[in-house]
């Protein structure tokens, strides 16, 4: 059986957003798709399994009632209810995942933490591509936005976001960013000439990047930004408009469970649309 997609759900109102994005992806590509639950909290105080014992019994009745309530795409449906720790079971069932899909707790205009820890470390200590989806309908917007950096696993996210854009019909927006280097102000203002180089520097790594998704996706319609700016930023803006972001995350580390590689982690602490980070 090939790698299911899997679904991290929990009450929020983001985890069904989350599960109605995976259930059609998965119907798109014939995938299985796995719906899990995990119950979590449990510090082994006396008298506390009974409250778990209740928590997982309500929790595995509202998987079965969200398994029922998908649309029929001809799925096929699993279910697994666990207690233990979230970030620890959805970050294993990711090794056996063709990609994970979880909902966002951010609230742009909030003060205090953007994410939770908890979704930001199953993004970075995930096996497999994580797409975060946040409570916002994004059924109105248009484009994939892809961020391009002209490393190796940029290429990978070119390549999902290719494939994505591709299947949705949507444009597939390429965005590069160049940021001068910080010098001290006694300098003055920066050269024109240097400007101007990394300007085109830049839009010279993203047309090699590029090349070849033409020839494998024919009907793709690519558009291409190169901005001065801060990249994490820059996407998140370009996004705010779009279906889909996809960013590259570098490595599975120790370090890297937690930081992601900074411009992965920035985008997902104020995700503008669906996003989808992959390594």
């Amino acid at each position: 059986m090939a790698d299911p997609i899997v679904v991290g759900l929990t009450e929020a109102p983001a985890s069904q957003r989350a599960l109605e994005w995976a259930a059609k992806r998965a119907a798109a590509h014939r995938l299985p798709l796995k719906l899990i639950s995990v119950v979590g909290g449990a510090v082994g105080a006396i008298g506390e399994d009974r409250i778990v014992d209740s928590a997982v019994a309500e929790a595995r009745e509202r998987v079965q009632a969200a398994a029922s309530a998908l649309p029929r795409l001809g799925l096929k449906v699993l279910m697994r209810v666990d207690r233990g720790n979230p970030v620890a079971v959805l970050t294993d069932a990711s090794a056996r995942a063709s990609a994970l899909v979880i909902g966002s707790d951010y609230h742009a205009g909030q003060s205090g933490p953007s994410r939770g820890a908890h979704g930001m470390r199953i993004a970075a200590g995930a096996h497999c591509p994580v797409v975060v989806v946040p409570d916002v309908d994004v059924s109105r917007r248009t484009g994939v936005v892809v961020g391009i950096d002209g490393s190796p696993v940029s290429e990978k996210a070119i390549e999902f976001a290719a494939a994505e854009a591709d299947r949705l019909g949507e444009p597939l927006i390429a965005v590069s960013v160049w940021t001068p280097m910080e010098v001290t102000r006694n300098m003055g203002v920066y050269p024109v000439e240097y400007l101007d180089n990394l300007a085109a520097l830049t839009a010279e790594g993203q047309a090699v990047a590029l090349g070849g998704l033409h020839g494998r996706y024919p009907d793709l319609e690519i558009v291409r930004r190169v901005e001065r700016g801060y990249p994490s930023q820059v996407i998140n803006e370009i996004a705010a408009g779009a279906r889909l972001a996809v960013v590259g995350s570098h490595g599975r580390g120790a370090l890297a469970r937690f930081l992601m590689g900074s411009i992965s982690h920035e985008v997902l602490a104020r995700v503008a649309t669906v996003t989808a980070v992959v390594r």
